[in-house]
């Protein structure tokens, strides 16, 4: 299954498009909207229901029905577009509430990520109306899958310079489209 996480606000969305010319290319997939998800940052609350749960062994609670889906997906599609310097904070949460041990990933005997999620590959697809820095952002996520998730190979679909005076945004997007 192809998962693609789509964390667009925007209805026209420029990174939402160029996700979607990356996931023709791919073939079917489930779609997850998070604008439209109920997720919220974990509190105090959650911390100790999640904590009791995963030392229960019980992972088969609702509140891990996102990081199951996450773990068994074969390729994940991320849409971010790039926002003051990252991504929309909702991805962020999404990554929050997902990251559960014994599902995502788990620690090695010297305290060492491993990842268990079944995924292949990840495609991080941004767009940036100014020049696009990937640090806070492509590199966060490229990270955390690499290092934590057990995901090795990722890559970076962007677009840039779409709100810069003198450059074409269409023709940026179509070039970029042309050359997935």
């Amino acid at each position: 299954m192809i998962l693609y996480i789509n964390s667009c606000v925007r209805s026209d969305s420029r990174t939402d498009r160029l996700a979607r010319a990356v996931l023709d290319k791919m073939g079917s997939y489930t779609e997850l909207y998070l604008p439209d998800e109920d997720i919220m940052p974990l509190t105090e609350a959650a911390l100790e229901k999640r904590t009791a749960l995963l030392a229960a062994g019980k992972l088969d609670d609702p509140m891990f029905d996102y990081a199951h889906q996450f773990a068994e997906a074969d390729k994940i599609v991320i849409s971010a577009p790039f926002w003051d310097g990252s991504f929309p904070s909702k991805l962020k949460v999404y990554i929050e509430n997902i990251y559960a041990v014994g599902i995502v990933s788990r620690y090695s005997p010297d305290g060492t990520p491993i990842g268990l999620c079944r995924a292949d590959e990840l495609v991080y697809v941004t767009t940036a109306g100014g020049k696009y820095i990937p640090d806070f952002s492509y590199g966060y996520i490229k990270t955390l899958a690499e290092g934590c998730l057990g995901i090795k190979n990722t890559r970076l679909v962007m677009a840039e310079m779409l709100d810069i005076e003198g450059f074409d945004a269409e023709k940026i997007l179509a070039d970029r489209m042309k050359d997935l």
